[in-house]
C-alpha cells in the first residue's frame, strides 16, 4: 500500500497516512484532536480542513453539498471524506480542533503611569437654532476647545458622517476622544476608553485589551498566525509575496481577518464594542511588519536585507482593515533593520535591558532570534535564522506546544520520566522537550559532543535509515508508533541552537568581552520562556555562566507594545532604544563560519573568536 507523508497545521504534526485511509483517521491516529462528532460518517462537518499543498482525492457529494465551488477550489474538504494521493500540508482551523494550543500571552508586568495618547473630555452642548445654524462640526469643536482649553482643529472624517445623527440621540451630550488636536472617536457618556496591543509573531499573535484610563490589563488571547499556511519561517512567506502579488494580498488580509477575531472575542470578554478601543500598537519583527502593512518585501530578501522603512509609523486603523474606533489609530514601533523588527524594540523596552548596568544579553528566541547586547550605554544586536526546529518542525515526532506535547524530560539510567502539556497522553515532543532530551541524552552518553548518536543504551535502536532513541514505545502507547528521538533530530537542533550561540558570540567579541563578564541574561519569547536553561547550558545554547544571572521573562514584546500603548514616554523610550542600536549582519562577521561550527558542538564550553574550549 502505498504510503503519504502529511502536515497538520499549525500544530506541526507530520506523519505517515496510507493512501486507503482517512485525513481524519490519520490525525486521530497521530494524536491530532480533530473534532468528529459523528464518527467519520461526514455528517457533523465538524473535521473541516484546507489542502494547503498536494493532492487528494476528489470531493465527495457529501463535500459538495458542505462546501461551495469556491471553497473547494481553495482546498476546504472533510478529513472524514478525504484521502491523500500524494505528500500534502492541511491547515486545521481553531473551530476544527478538539484541543488548543499553547499561546503565551504572560510576561513580566511592569506597572506604567498612564499617559495616553488619546484622551477622552465629557461635552455639553447646546442644540442649534434658526439664530444659530452653526455645522454641528464645528459646533463640536469650537465647544471641545472652550470647555476643556484645547486646540483641536479636525474632526476624522468618518466620525464625521456619523456625527450629526449620534449628536442629537445622546440629546447633545457625548464623550469626546482627542489624538494629536483631531477627533478620533465619539461616545455617549460616559464609555471606556479601550485600548488594543498586539505581538505579531511569526508563528503566534499575541493581544491585550486595556483600560487606557488606568493601564490594567482587562483582558489578553493568543492564537496562531494564519500565515503559517504560507510557510514556517519569514523567507517562505516572503518568497511567497515575491512570486505572487496575490499572494502578498493574502498575506495582508488573513493576518487582518486574525486579528479582528481576536478584538471581538477580547471584547466579548469584557462586554465591550469594539468601538470603543480608540488606539491601537502592534509590533512585530520586520517582515511581520511589511507583510502587515502592504509594504514591498523583496528588498528584504535581498543583500543588504534593507527595510523599506524604520521609523515609527501612525496609521488609521481603518487602512489597515482593522474593525475598531472610527479614526483610530494604529502606532507601529520602529524597526532596526532587515531582520530585527520593533518586537525586538518592545523587547528591550519591556525588560528595561537597554538601561542596565554591566554587560546584559537579551535574547527573543523563535523562528527568527534576536540578539542585543547592551554594555556602557551601547546596544549591538543581531539576528539568527534559528529556524523553526524550536517549534517542534523537522523534527520527526515534533509539534507545538498543544495538548500531549512531551515538555519536559528526564533520563536515569533506562528510566525516562516526562511532562505533558496539560499532563494528557503524549502524542509528540515539542521545543523545551527536545531541548531536555538532547541535553540529557548527552550527559548519559547516549550523544557524543558531535551530536552523534552511539549505540551505547537499550533504547537506542536502528531505524529505517538512521538510529534513534525511544523516548516511549510502543507498547507504552496502546500499539501506536514510539515517539523517537533520531539522528536528524539532533542534527536539526544543533543547527537551531548554533545559530543562536553563534549570534552572542560574535557580539561578545565585537565588544572585547568575555562570557564571564555577563552580569545578566533576559531570555524571551513563548520557547525561551518554557525551555529548561540548564539544558540550554548542557547542549551549548547559552553560555556556561551561573544560573542566578538569567531571568525569562515571558512575552516581553507583547509587554513592550502594553507599555507604548499606555504611556506616550515609553513610546519615545521606544524610539530612543531604536536609534542606539548598532546592528550587525551576523554572517559579514569576522570568524563567523568558524564560531558557527564549534557552536554546534554539545556540552559546556567557552568560544573566543572561533576557538572552543571545554569547560569540565
Amino acid at each position: 500500500m502505498t504510503v503519504y507523508i502529511v502536515y497538520f497545521e499549525p500544530v506541526g504534526r507530520k506523519g505517515e497516512c496510507r493512501a486507503n485511509q482517512s485525513l481524519l483517521d490519520c490525525a486521530h491516529r497521530l494524536g491530532m484532536g480533530i473534532a468528529s462528532l459523528c464518527g467519520g460518517q461526514g455528517t457533523c462537518h465538524s473535521c473541516k480542513i484546507q489542502l494547503l499543498s498536494g493532492t487528494v482525492s476528489a470531493p465527495t457529494g457529501n463535500e459538495r453539498e458542505v462546501f461551495s465551488s469556491e471553497e473547494l477550489k481553495d482546498g476546504w474538504r472533510l478529513a472524514c471524506q478525504t484521502y491523500p494521493a500524494s505528500d500534502c500540508k492541511l491547515n486545521v482551523p481553531s473551530e476544527s480542533m478538539t484541543t488548543t494550543q499553547r499561546t503565551q500571552v504572560e510576561g513580566l508586568e511592569i506597572t506604567v503611569a498612564p499617559e495616553p495618547p488619546v484622551q477622552a473630555y465629557h461635552l455639553k452642548l447646546a442644540g442649534p437654532s434658526l439664530s444659530n445654524p452653526q455645522a454641528d462640526a464645528e459646533h463640536l469643536l469650537q465647544e471641545l476647545n472652550h470647555q476643556h482649553h484645547l486646540h483641536c482643529n479636525r474632526v476624522d472624517i468618518d466620525v464625521m458622517r456619523l456625527l450629526s445623527p449620534q449628536l442629537r440621540s445622546w440629546k447633545w451630550q457625548c464623550q469626546t476622544s482627542v489624538r494629536d488636536n483631531e477627533v478620533i472617536a465619539l461616545g455617549p457618556w460616559p464609555s471606556r476608553q479601550l485600548g488594543l496591543a498586539v505581538d505579531l509573531g511569526t508563528t503566534k499573535i499575541a493581544s491585550y485589551l486595556i483600560d487606557l484610563s488606568d493601564g490594567r490589563t482587562l483582558a489578553s488571547k493568543g492564537d496562531m498566525n494564519p500565515q503559517i499556511r504560507y510557510g514556517e519561517d519569514i523567507i517562505s512567506r516572503i518568497s511567497s509575496a515575491i512570486k505572487s502579488p496575490k499572494k502578498g494580498v493574502q498575506l495582508q488580509q488573513i493576518t487582518v481577518e486574525a486579528l479582528n477575531q481576536l478584538v471581538a472575542d477580547l471584547c466579548a470578554d469584557i462586554h465591550a464594542n469594539t468601538e470603543e478601543i480608540v488606539e491601537a500598537v502592534v509590533v512585530g519583527n520586520t517582515a511581520m511588519h511589511h507583510l502587515f502593512l502592504g509594504l514591498p518585501v523583496r528588498q528584504l530578501a535581498l543583500s543588504p536585507f534593507v527595510p523599506a522603512v524604520t521609523s515609527a509609523l501612525d496609521i488609521k486603523a481603518r487602512d489597515l482593515g482593522l474593525h475598531i474606533a472610527a479614526g483610530a489609530y494604529v502606532h507601529l514601533l520602529p524597526n532596526i533593520a532587515g531582520f530585527v523588527g520593533a518586537d525586538h524594540v518592545a523587547m528591550l523596552l519591556a525588560t528595561d535591558a537597554w538601561q542596565a548596568e554591566g554587560i546584559t544579553l537579551a535574547l527573543d528566541i523563535g523562528t527568527n532570534t534576536e540578539v542585543s547586547l547592551i554594555a556602557g550605554g551601547k546596544i549591538t544586536t543581531v539576528s539568527c535564522a534559528s529556524g523553526p526546529a524550536f517549534e517542534g518542525y523537522h523534527i520527526k515526532h515534533g509539534m507545538r506546544a498543544a495538548s500531549g506535547a512531551i515538555e519536559r524530560v528526564q533520563l536515569a539510567d533506562d528510566n525516562i520520566q516526562y511532562q505533558t502539556v496539560d499532563k494528557a497522553p503524549p502524542v509528540g515532543i515539542c521545543g523545551s522537550g527536545i531541548l531536555d532530551a538532547i541535553a540529557q541524552l548527552y550527559l548519559a552518553g547516549v550523544i557524543n559532543e558531535g551530536g552523534r548518536m552511539l549505540q551505547s543504551h537499550p533504547r537506542v535502536r536502528n531505524g529505517q535509515k538512521q538510529r534513534e532513541f525511544v523516548l516511549i514505545g510502543d507498547e507504552e502507547r496502546s500499539g501506536q508508533p514510539a515517539i523517537v528521538i533520531t539522528q536528524q533530530d539532533v542534527r536539526e537542533l544543533q543547527l537551531a541552537k548554533s545559530a543562536i550561540r553563534t549570534g552572542i558570540q560574535v557580539l561578545l567579541d565585537t565588544g572585547g568581552y568575555s562570557e564571564d563578564e555577563i552580569s545578566q541574561v533576559a531570555i524571551a519569547g513563548a520557547f525561551g520562556t518554557y525551555i529548561d536553561v540548564s539544558s540550554a547550558i548542557t547542549t551549548g545554547m547559552l553560555p556556561a555562566i551561573p544560573l542566578n544571572r538569567f531571568q525569562q521573562v515571558g512575552n516581553a514584546a507583547g509587554m513592550g507594545a502594553k507599555m507604548a500603548l499606555i504611556s506616550l514616554s515609553k513610546r519615545a523610550d521606544g524610539a530612543a532604544v531604536a536609534s542606539r542600536v548598532r546592528y550587525i549582519e551576523l554572517a559579514s562577521a569576522p570568524d563567523f563560519t568558524q564560531t558557527f561550527v564549534q557552536a554546534g558542538y554539545l556540552g559546556r564550553y567557552r568560544i573566543r573568536h572561533g576557538n572552543r574550549e571545554k569547560i569540565d
